[in-house]
Formats: C-alpha cells, structure tokens, sequence
C-alpha cells in the first residue's frame, strides 16, 4: 500500500513546500484546514504520517488522540512549529519529528526522507481495529470530540482530549462504524485516567439507538465477554465482572 499523509495548516506557502517534498519521496498529501476536520478523517481512513501546523488551534490536543487514541496504528505525527512557538508542547505530545517555519526545502526534504523511514518500518504492522467511529460528547453545555476505542452493547471506551470526571453523566452520539445510522445515549463515566481515556456506561439508550446497536452486534457476531473488556481500564480485565451483569 502507498505511504500517505495528512497535512494540517492554513499557510499556502508551508503547503506549496511540504506537498512538493513528499511527492519526490512519493508520499501522497490530502490538505486539511483545522484540527476538528483532521479528528473525523483520522477515524475514516489510516494515514502513514500526520504532518501538524502547532500555530492551529488545538494541535497539542491532536497529537496526543492520535498518538494514544489510534495506538495500534498511529501516524506518524511531524510537528510544525516556530522559533519562539510552542515547541515544548510538540515534544509533550510525544512528537519526535519537528520542522521549524519559515520551511527550507533542504531540511524539509531530509527530514521527510527520515521520517519515510519510520512509516515504511509502522506499514508492517498488523491493521487497526475497525471499530473506529468519531464520539460527540456533551460537556457542561459544550460539544467535545473524542475517539472510540471499543464498543459493547452496555457501553464504549474513547479517548478524549483532555480527562474526564468519574462518575459524571455524559450525554453523547455517534455514527456506528460502517452504517449510517446514528446512536444517541447518555453514559456514566465509571474509570478516566490523566491522559483522556476513559469507559462509559451506556445509563440511557433511545429505543431506536438500543435496536440500531443490537442488530450491529448481531452482524458482527459479538460475545457478551468483549463487555467486561470494553468497561475495564487498561490492564485490569478481571478487576470486576460485575459490570457485564449489571
């Protein structure tokens, strides 16, 4: 499969000499504008390499959903940035590949060719998990972007941007993978860590969304197992099977 890559930045001329470069190295470039359009296209289709403009709003908070939340198959992600930007935050969000505006093509070309590397090295990996679908959360009145991680039918686990309370009620929505059709649920957050990610319980379904969710499982032919694993935060898959019978 051919290398790609998403480039994220609102400047023509960073553009001009990025997609310039990676077509010599024969890496195809898709141009996004903001962050919260790079979110969607990150959940729809897997990318060699995220290349992020750090003057875009929310470009730290990009990285690390990339990084933590596509952990199977993350881009690799190339940070933008200028002499006096916010280079700590690159390195922060576990970025090791920085390219500092004003471009020069020399370096920009070096530094693409060693990242190709990398990409060729991550290709031989084994595919992500197709239940990837982007999650609207609803927080204190605001709509709030998150990834799915992992779906069951009595709940979902997501990374969010930024942590989530324990314990709060959640109301949420999303496409399920592969259909078009959209869940609307409110969840309770039983386990959230420092880094964004957490595991709801689905506390209210619409009747349609439940019938939606149930029929997809069903096409899927999902054991009831997979719930406890869903619910459970990392690394603790027999803390409590309780939560499956609740």
């Amino acid at each position: 499969m051919k290398l790609n890559s998403l480039l994220i930045s609102q400047d023509p001329a960073t553009l001009r000499c990025l997609t310039t470069e990676l077509a010599k190295l024969d890496i195809e470039a898709e141009v996004c504008k903001s962050c919260a359009r790079a979110i969607e296209l990150l959940v729809k289709c897997p990318y060699s390499a995220m290349v992020l403009d750090f003057d875009e709003p929310g470009a730290a908070q990009l990285a690390q959903m990339a990084r933590l939340a596509l952990s199977e198959r993350p881009p690799l992600v190339v940070a933008l940035v200028t002499e006096l930007g916010p280079v700590r935050g690159a390195f922060q969000a576990g970025i090791k590949f920085v390219l500092y505006k004003p471009l020069k093509a020399q370096d920009v070309a070096q530094s693409l060719w060693d990242a190709k590397q990398f990409m060729r090295r991550d290709r031989r990996r084994s595919a992500r998990d197709n239940v990837k679908a982007l999650v609207q959360l609803q927080l204190a009145g605001v709509t709030q972007p998150a990834l799915l991680r992992d779906l069951s039918e009595q709940g979902l686990a997501l990374q969010a941007p930024e942590p989530l309370s324990a314990a709060q009620s959640v109301p949420l929505r999303f496409v399920l993978p592969g259909t078009a059709q959209t869940v609307h649920a409110i969840a309770e957050v039983i386990w959230a860590d420092e880094t964004g990610r957490a595991g709801l319980f689905f506390s209210r379904l619409t009747p349609g969304s439940q019938k939606s969710l149930r029929k997809w499982f069903i096409r899927r032919h999902a054991k009831r197992k997979d719930a406890v694993r869903v619910l459970l935060p990392p690394g603790k898959s027999q803390r409590s099977r309780s939560l499956a019978n609740i």
